[in-house]
C-alpha cells in the first residue's frame, strides 16, 4: 500500500499498474496519483455544437470535453460516460450556437503528471481551448459557487437604424410619403419590385471599402456568395429614385471595361437586380432621373430635372445620443424582476422566473471584418433558456420603433403575457464566471479562481476564433438582417401595445 496520507482534496488512489518484470517489485512499479478537485477555465466557439450541456445523441461541448478528460488520463475508464463519479459541475449552459471565452467546469481528476493541460488541447477540437486549472476547495462547485455571470452580445450597428432591413409591405407604404424608406437590394423578396425606391450596389474590384458610418461595399470576390445569401453584408444604404425610375451604372471614370462589369452583373439573380442595375440602352427614353453608382466607393449624384443633387442614403450612426437611448432602454432590466415573458416553458408563478440583473448596457463599438457591432455586457446572478437573446429581441424591436418603450416595462410584470422576439444565437457568448464569495472565504488557503491568469489566452481565443466567426456569418448568411425583417406587427402584434389594458384586451380577443 502507499503510505501517502490523504487530505480533504485527496480520493482514492488510481490503480497501481506493474510491468511484466513483476508485481512485488517497488523498482518497476509506476506512480500512484491521488484526484485532486480542480476548476478547469477554457474558452469555445460555439458553431456546429448543440450547446454546452452534455445531450444524448447530440453534438455538445460537454460531451467532447468528457472524451478529452479521459483519453488525457484525468478520469478512469471505470468512470468514463460517468459524470456523477467525479462531482462534475458546469458554470454556465450556453445555448446552440452561442459561444464562451470564460467557462468554468469543476471536478475531482488525476491531474498528474504534469502538462494535463497539453494533453487536453491535443484531444480536442481547436474551437475549444483549455487555458488552465487551480486547485479548489472539496466542497467547491462550479455551479453553486458562481456568483454572477457576464454574458456579451455583439449586435450590428445597422440592426439600430430603424430604416434598414425593413420588410417589404413597410417600404412600399412609405412610398410617396416624403420620407420613404430604405432598402438594400437582397434583402427585399426575390422577384418582388420594390416600385420608386431602389437598392445600392457598389462593386469593388479588390478589398474593402468603409465609410464612416460602417457601411461596408461589396467585392467583386464575395458577391457569389452574398447574393448566394440573400443578404447584403453591412451595406444598408440605398439610393432613394421616383417612382417608376431606373437606375443606370456608370463605369467609364474609373477606367473599368463593359466586360468586368458585365462579369460581375452575370453572378447576380437578375429577378433582384431589376430594380437596381440596368445598363444604358433598355433605360427609358422619357427618363428625366438616374442614379449613378461609381466603382470608385463613393456616392454618386442623381440627376433630377437636369440638376445633380447629392444621393440621400441612410445617416444613422451609433452616436451619444443612440447610444444614451439605447442603454436607457436596456437599463430597464436591470434589478430585480419577473423574467417569465424572456424564457420558455417557465410560468409567471414559477420562482425561478424571478431573475437579478446588476447591469446591462452598451457602451462599446467593434469593428470586426469591416462591420460595427455594438457591444452589449449583461451581468446576472444567473439566466434562463433564451432569457438574454429575448432582452436583446425587444431592446432591438424597441430601438427600431416597432415598439413603444412602455412594453418592456408591461413584459417584466408578472400578470401579462408578452410574445417577445428572440435575437439570433450568432451574437451571444459567455464572457466571464464570478467567484466572489468563495474567493473571499478561501483566500488565505487557496488561489483566486478567475480569469486574470488567462486574459491574453482569453483575447486571443477571441480575436481569432468568436469575432471572426460572429462577423463572417453576418457577411455570408445575413442572419441579423433577416431577423430584422421578422420585426413586424403582423408577427408579432403584441410589439403594437403601449399598455397593459391592450396586452390583455389582445389576448383575450385570442
Amino acid at each position: 500500500m502507499s503510505s501517502t496520507t490523504t487530505t480533504d482534496d485527496d480520493d482514492e488512489a488510481a490503480p497501481a499498474l506493474a510491468d511484466a518484470a513483476g508485481a512485488g517489485d517497488e523498482t518497476t512499479r509506476k506512480p500512484r496519483y491521488k484526484r485532486r478537485k480542480v476548476a478547469i477555465f477554457f474558452a469555445y466557439c460555439g458553431v456546429g455544437y448543440q450547446g454546452m450541456q452534455k445531450n444524448p445523441g447530440a453534438k455538445t461541448i460537454e460531451g467532447d470535453l468528457e472524451e478529452a478528460l479521459f483519453l488525457s488520463g484525468a478520469v478512469s475508464e471505470a468512470d468514463r460516460g460517468n459524470p456523477k463519479r467525479y462531482d462534475w459541475a458546469r458554470s454556465a449552459r450556453t445555448d446552440k450556437g452561442v459561444s464562451a471565452v470564460g467557462q468554468v467546469v469543476s471536478g475531482r481528476f488525476y491531474i498528474d503528471p504534469p502538462g494535463l493541460v497539453d494533453r487536453l488541447n491535443s484531444n480536442l477540437n481547436p474551437q475549444i481551448r483549455i487555458f488552465g486549472y487551480k486547485r479548489a476547495t472539496a466542497s467547491f462547485s462550479a455551479k453553486k459557487f458562481c456568483d454572477r455571470r457576464r454574458y456579451v452580445y455583439l449586435i450590428p450597428v445597422f440592426a439600430l437604424d430603424p430604416s434598414s432591413h425593413r420588410d417589404r409591405e413597410s417600404v412600399a407604404a412609405s412610398l410617396g410619403s416624403g420620407n420613404e424608406l430604405l432598402k438594400c437590394l437582397e434583402c427585399s423578396e426575390r422577384g418582388r419590385k420594390v416600385v420608386g425606391v431602389m437598392g445600392k450596389r457598389n462593386f469593388e474590384l479588390r478589398g474593402h471599402v468603409s465609410d464612416s458610418n460602417g457601411c461596408e461595399e461589396a467585392t467583386v470576390d464575395s458577391v457569389d456568395a452574398k447574393v448566394e445569401s440573400g443578404i447584403t453584408s453591412n451595406d444598408c444604404c440605398a439610393f432613394m429614385g421616383n417612382e417608376g425610375k431606373e437606375g443606370i451604372v456608370d463605369s467609364s471614370s474609373n477606367g473599368i471595361d463593359d466586360k468586368s462589369i458585365s462579369d460581375v452583373i452575370d453572378k447576380v439573380d437578375t429577378s433582384t437586380m431589376v430594380d437596381t442595375v440596368v445598363s444604358v440602352d433598355s433605360a427609358p427614353a422619357d427618363s428625366d432621373t438616374g442614379s449613378v453608382l461609381n466603382l470608385d466607393g463613393k456616392i454618386a449624384e442623381t440627376i433630377v430635372n437636369g440638376e445633380e443633387k447629392p444621393v440621400k442614403g441612410s445617416e444613422f450612426c451609433y452616436g451619444e445620443e443612440m447610444k444614451e437611448r439605447f442603454n436607457r432602454i436596456l437599463g430597464y432590466y436591470v434589478g430585480s424582476h419577473n423574467f417569465h415573458n424572456f424564457t420558455t416553458r417557465t410560468k409567471a408563478e414559477d420562482p425561478s422566473a424571478q431573475r437579478y440583473i446588476l447591469s446591462f448596457n452598451g457602451n462599446t463599438v467593434v469593428t470586426v471584418e469591416g462591420m460595427e457591432f455594438v457591444k452589449c455586457e449583461v451581468v446576472g446572478q444567473s439566466f434562463m433558456l433564451h432569457q438574454i437573446r429575448k432582452m436583446m429581441g425587444l431592446a432591438v424591436a424597441i430601438m427600431r420603433n416597432c415598439a413603444p418603450e412602455t412594453l418592456i416595462v408591461n413584459a417584466l410584470q408578472k400578470d401579462v403575457k408578452v410574445n417577445v422576439p428572440t435575437a439570433p444565437e450568432v451574437g451571444l457568448y459567455l464572457d466571464e464566471c464570478f467567484f466572489t464569495s468563495y474567493n473571499n472565504k478561501w483566500k488565505d488557503s487557496h488561489e483566486e479562481l478567475s480569469m486574470k491568469d488567462y486574459e491574453k489566452e482569453a483575447e486571443d481565443f477571441k480575436m481569432k476564433h468568436i469575432y471572426p466567426h460572429i462577423a463572417l456569418t453576418e457577411h455570408k448568411e445575413g442572419v441579423v438582417a433577416l431577423w430584422l425583417h421578422s420585426l413586424n406587427h403582423r408577427n408579432y402584434p403584441d410589439l403594437r401595445a403601449g399598455d397593459k389594458q391592450e396586452l390583455t384586451e389582445n389576448k383575450s380577443s385570442e
